[in-house]
């Protein structure tokens, strides 16, 4: 199945995000998109000159661009969502080039599904924490991320 990059953005935003009200949605396309848009590092190589497609479906990113997980189906997949008109508002809200100011520089994002973030994620060095909004935490790259 081929998705529009907005259908994309708009599946992975819900997917990823769905409970975390506008901000966090926002801030998790803003990720999205920073990838997409970043001049260096691993994710520029990734996007090769600006592909979402690329950037979602990149192996080991997103939980919810596979359909399986530890080698068993996982039914919160981008292909189950059915985004309404907030989704798809979020989506061209950040394919217009819109970014959440919270998270302008942010590549990253976890749920620590506990109170506290860790100080660092990935946990290579390259990213260090920025904010929390909710439940996930936006980790902006350090200098390290560069030479990813």
């Amino acid at each position: 199945m081929s998705f529009s990059d907005r259908e994309l953005l708009a599946r992975i935003v819900m997917c990823e995000a769905g409970g975390e009200g506008d901000n966090g949605m926002k801030a998790v396309a803003s990720v999205i998109m920073n990838r997409v848009n970043v001049s260096v590092g691993e994710y520029f190589r990734i996007s090769q000159g600006g592909n979402i497609r690329n950037i979602i479906f990149q192996q080991g990113q997103f939980n919810c661009a596979t359909d399986t997980l530890g080698g068993k189906y996982n039914p919160q997949n981008l292909y189950n969502m059915n985004p309404d008109e907030l989704h798809y508002s979020i989506a061209d809200w950040a394919l217009s080039g819109n970014l959440l100011s919270e998270t302008v520089s942010c590549l990253w994002f976890m749920n620590p599904f506990r109170p506290k973030c860790p100080e660092e994620f990935p946990y290579n060095g390259s990213g260090e924490l920025h904010t929390r909004i909710i439940n996930h935490c936006f980790y902006s790259p350090t200098e390290l991320y560069k030479d990813t």
